[in-house]
């Protein structure tokens, strides 16, 4: 196997305050839930930004289509582009172009400046979130990296389940502007918390565009992890994307939409802490279990027609089984490439920003040229395809005898 080692010996710090550290990590938890809820925010409100902007529901969903595929690029592009900057001065720099770029939104008059703005966010999102993967070696002593990245990382999963519930409840209270304006000053806020707590971390080794199709090419449980990334996150987001249109169509009323997916969130932040205590035994078994899970609740819910009860149920098993997806893939990816995890991170944010992208582009043409529910049988589909890769790499974990314990340092996923 071929990796590129972008975490040398004697990176993580030493000697600094763990206080200080983790109020540091904190900092950067609060830019990237910004980031994250800002990417998705539009998904609960399409419906209002298309009325008041006079597009279509799918043509509003160039906003979430947008920032995904110029994520996607950016990821590896600003992560070797300011590969010799100070990594907080490149993440305050982004986390500023957020909140800015999500007050323009809220001021806009057309829907072309909305996507300029959408833009912005795509390259601060694939950015600070390939940088931010690998920065609480640079925040914490070394035995607080493992807990403090899972808090970094948990901002992405607390963003994806709860950010779009809160912005839907916002907008429903006080229209889509005022949402994206709030967003905007909690981008804001995120950048005044770096600036002060967030000490000079000067670059390192920095990852060049050869490492990334080197590490790819050379861990088949990389390229693993990244092809269920994929099929699972294209799903779900071919279906999420519209899931407001979906459950008016089905008959529920539009006040209720915004608690569905408010309790949507609330599964999911449930179905993160499950998938932790589980991804330490059973990492396979976990990611087999949410394909499952995933294309059951999308099947079930366009089955069910009308009915607040039967949908709630339903959003709320959506919601437990995507609450998973961050952490336990974001563990299969970085596990699978101990020694380039800045490489390997870059890669699998482009992969999930990608996703996103064609996710919402391909519901677009589903829930325009279609109908709503067509949106979450394509979604079904793409996260069952999931199911046999990974059963493919548990059939070759046991033919090893490592199916048991979840790789650790130094023990690369292998498919």
């Amino acid at each position: 196997m071929t990796t590129v080692d972008d975490t040398p010996p004697g990176s993580a710090t030493t000697g600094r305050s763990p206080v200080r550290g983790w109020l540091a990590v904190l900092a950067v938890t609060l830019g990237i839930f910004s980031l994250m809820t800002s990417e998705l925010l539009p998904v609960g409100l399409l419906t209002p930004i298309g009325s008041a902007l006079d597009v279509s529901e799918g043509t509003a969903g160039l906003m979430v289509t947008v920032p995904g595929l110029v994520a996607a690029v950016s990821a590896p592009l600003v992560t070797v582009a300011t590969g010799r900057v100070d990594r907080r001065i490149v993440l305050v720099v982004l986390i500023g172009m957020v909140g800015a770029a999500n007050l323009a939104s809220a001021f806009a008059t057309g829907f072309a400046v909305v996507l300029i703005a959408r833009f912005l966010i795509g390259v601060s999102v694939g950015g600070f979130w390939s940088i931010a993967g690998g920065i609480a070696l640079r925040l914490v002593p070394e035995k607080h990296v493992p807990r403090a990245t899972a808090v970094i990382f948990g901002g992405v999963e607390t963003a994806s389940v709860l950010g779009v519930p809160t912005g839907t409840f916002i907008g429903d209270l006080s229209g889509w502007r005022t949402a994206f304006a709030v967003v905007g000053v909690l981008g804001l806020a995120a950048l005044s918390a770096m600036v002060c707590l967030m000490p000079k971390v000067p670059a390192e080794r920095s990852v060049t565009f050869a490492d990334l199709p080197r590490v790819f090419r050379g861990n088949p449980g990389l390229r693993t992890g990244i092809a269920i990334t994929f099929l699972v996150v294209t799903g779900h987001f071919t279906a999420y994307t519209y899931v407001r249109p979906v459950l008016q169509e089905g008959g529920v009323d539009g006040g209720m939409v915004g608690v569905m997916l408010l309790a949507f969130g609330v599964a999911g932040i449930c179905g993160n802490f499950v998938a932790g205590a589980l991804i330490g035994g059973r990492l396979r078994g976990t990611v087999m279990g949410l394909s499952v899970v995933l294309a059951a609740a999308m099947a079930l819910l366009a089955l069910a027609g009308s009915g607040a009860f039967t949908a709630g149920a339903l959003m709320v098993l959506w919601g437990l089984g995507y609450g998973a997806v961050p952490v336990t893939f974001q563990t299969w990816v970085l596990e699978a490439a101990p020694h380039a995890t800045e490489a390997a991170s870059s890669l699998y944010v482009s992969t999930f920003n990608l996703s996103i992208a064609l996710g919402a582009l391909c519901g677009g043409f589903a829930v325009d040229a279609v109908a709503a529910t067509g949106v979450l049988w394509t979604g079904a589909v793409l996260a069952v395809l999931a199911l046999p890769l990974a059963r493919r790499a548990a059939a070759g974990a046991l033919r090893r005898g490592r199916e048991a314990p979840a790789p650790g340092p130094g023990r690369p996923v292998q498919s």
